[in-house]
């Protein structure tokens, strides 16, 4: 990590009202949690920003709002005009292959399919920190949903609790 160096804190998600609460958009969920209510979102390059200061880092948290396949649009604008080296990149995101409510960090590897994270490695590149939340795959609820419709479905309430719960635990002041 460049300590001199801002970080940039992206949930992955769909913008509009009817794309809250939706599997794909666990991202924002978490970037939300994390920020507070009382944060003051302001349109910049393709995206909503946050800005704040942690442990005496400043902390660009980030929600593209150009839909998930052109995340990287945003995403790479903001690295660019930040000048933010990729290990200070962290990217929050959906991950069927995951059940619902784990979580896992990595550096870099593929998309797996996600069509948010090749639009951001084509844009910058593949060696930034990927944190990854599991919304589980319709297989694992033996539903005969097509996946692409799974990541646009709502949490029920329940699932809710359980992401909520994730997403309490992830810790960016250890991180940092």
């Amino acid at each position: 990590m460049q300590e001199n160096k801002p970080f940039l804190i992206v949930g992955l998600g769909n913008p509009g009202e009817e794309y809250a609460k939706t599997r794909h958009n666990v991202g924002f969920m978490a970037v939300d949690y994390i920020t507070g209510e009382s944060a003051l979102w302001k349109k910049e390059k393709h995206a909503l920003t946050y800005a704040k200061n942690v442990n005496g880092h400043k902390v660009i948290f980030v929600k593209p709002q150009t839909f998930m396949n052109n995340s990287g649009l945003a995403v790479g604008a903001l690295v660019n005009f930040y000048k933010i080296p990729l290990e200070n990149v962290f990217v929050i995101h959906d991950d069927m292959d995951l059940k619902l409510g784990t979580i896992r960090q990595k550096v870099g590897g593929g998309s797996a399919g996600h069509n948010g994270i090749k639009s951001i490695d084509a844009a910058i590149g593949t060696d930034y920190n990927r944190i990854r939340i599991g919304i589980g795959h319709p297989r694992d609820f033996n539903s005969p949903i097509n996946p692409a419709d799974w990541v646009l479905g709502k949490f029920t309430d329940a699932e809710i609790k359980d992401v909520n719960k994730i997403i309490s635990n992830i810790d960016f002041i250890h991180i940092l």
